[in-house]
């Protein structure tokens, strides 16, 4: 059984799928309990292509998982990611009717849910709406408008788009692996929650996460999501390229590059060479590490270009929007020797891997501190606080109801004389504070996942 403050992250990738369950120690830092991989079958580029493969894969990462920890599995926090995935900058506003009035959860609601009346195309549906900033009246560069008071609540918003039947085949997966949907993240968020710090992200950093099928960019600029893409070429091109420019099999591609592979071909001198096993008693074959360094860098640098060009649209050359944390690399693709020089080189950026280290126990086995993991970690911490954000919504409303109960005695006595009035309800409920500041709203994206979790529910 899955305890309040136990979650569990989901990672559906290209090349794995990791369940991994984690809870909060007393520390505030996560706790690794365990952790199941599995080579996945059935993904293809972050989209699902056979459903059948796909569930077996999430089934037996969430048995390895519970193996390691004797924990149950009930429900999981899962990650979106894929080709399909694409983002757009928008700017809407709402006029209030009372002005006098100050501004409340529902009206920064009302104005998200404006912005799900854009058109999309066909089959494309918007997954998360991020506000940027705010404007109340005019005055512009607001964060925080909730107990302002105006008539026109303005807002630019980054909106992330993707296909709604990627999407729903994800979720379809984990609901026929018997496992209940507790969450949906965007896989470049939940990788920045784990590997980039709040300084980074208030000064300017751009997250590139290259996975097995796509490479993920998120860019955070004063403490807030400015951009995110995801690009279509990951580890796996790189495979398929020494695959085809060595004439080997791919299993062998692999391990050459996880074990003499470069992003930087001068590393490699010009008689350095590895054998490999010939096929059914073939003669060996001989390969150049020089040679199999350039055509991984070759790759690399492709995928560095397109990067670089999303990170040139967002405006990064622009002084206010220069990026001066530079660039974090994480996902397996970040083991890949040299990849740190190589994009320091190609972008003029300072670079560092991202380990998700920081917010982990002391404790923590070193291979889980890994940038493949980064994903899983992050999905694991955002699990982690819904459950603190529910458990806090429970708690509310059970103090509201006792609250209610409190008062209605009073009432009835006050309104209508009703006779033997208990004494044990004469205390007050708590007196609202309408100058507090107002909780986080329940947002549009859990919305949305509601209305997800519903339609898979009738589905079935």
């Amino acid at each position: 059984m899955e305890e309040d403050n136990i979650a569990v992250g989901l990672d559906i990738g290209t090349t794995k799928i990791v369940a991994m369950i984690g809870r909060k120690n007393e520390y505030g830092k996560v706790e690794i309990l365990g952790i199941g991989r599995t080579k996945s079958l059935g993904v293809h580029r972050g989209v699902v292509n056979n459903i059948t493969q796909t569930i077996q894969s999430i089934q037996q990462a969430v048995q390895q998982a519970e193996a390691n920890s004797g924990i149950e599995v009930e429900g999981v926090t899962v990650g979106i990611a894929g080709q399909h995935i694409r983002s757009l900058q928008h700017s809407d506003y709402i006029t209030r009717n009372d002005v006098e009035e100050v501004i409340e959860d529902e009206d920064i609601d009302n104005l998200c849910n404006q912005v799900h009346k854009l058109v999309m195309l066909p089959g494309e549906e918007i997954i998360h709406v991020l506000p940027q900033e705010y404007k109340v009246d005019g005055q512009s560069e607001i964060m925080e408008p909730r107990g302002m008071s105006g008539g026109r609540l303005e807002a630019n918003f980054h909106v992330v788009v993707g296909q709604i039947s990627s999407i729903r085949n994800i979720g379809r997966c984990v609901k026929n692996s018997g496992l209940e949907l507790n969450g949906m993240t965007l896989e470049p968020l939940a990788s920045a929650n784990s590997v980039l710090s709040q300084e980074e992200k208030e000064a300017g950093v751009a997250l590139i996460d290259i996975g097995g099928g796509t490479t993920d960019l998120a860019i955070f600029k004063d403490g807030i999501i400015r951009h995110t893409a995801v690009i279509p070429l990951g580890g796996n091109a790189i495979t398929e390229d020494i695959k085809e420019g060595c004439s080997i099999i791919e299993k062998q591609a692999e391990l050459l590059k996880v074990k003499f592979g470069s992003a930087w071909p001068g590393e490699n001198k010009e008689n350095e060479i590895v054998s490999i096993p010939g096929l059914r008693g073939r003669d060996p074959k001989e390969i150049s590490l020089k040679n199999l360094s350039k055509v991984i860098h070759y790759r690399a640098v492709e995928i560095i270009d397109q990067v670089y060009l999303e990170i040139k649209n967002y405006g990064h050359e622009e002084q206010k929007k220069k990026l001066i944390a530079g660039i974090v690399i994480t996902g397996g693709g970040a083991q890949l020797k040299h990849l740190k020089q190589l994009v320091e080189y190609v972008t003029g950026m300072d670079t560092r891997v991202g380990y998700p280290n920081e917010y982990l126990a002391g404790e923590t086995d070193k291979e889980i501190a890994s940038p493949l993991y980064a994903t899983a970690v992050g999905l694991v911490m955002d699990g982690l606080e819904r459950k603190v954000f529910e458990k806090e919504e429970r708690e509310q409303a059970e103090e509201e109801h006792v609250g209610v109960n409190a008062e209605q005695p009073e009432e009835t006595t006050a309104d209508h004389n009703t006779e033997g009035k208990d004494d044990s309800h004469e205390k007050s409920p708590i007196p609202e504070q309408p100058n507090q500041p107002a909780r986080p709203s329940r947002n549009v994206v859990e919305k949305w996942f509601d209305k997800l979790k519903e339609f898979l529910d009738n589905a079935e």
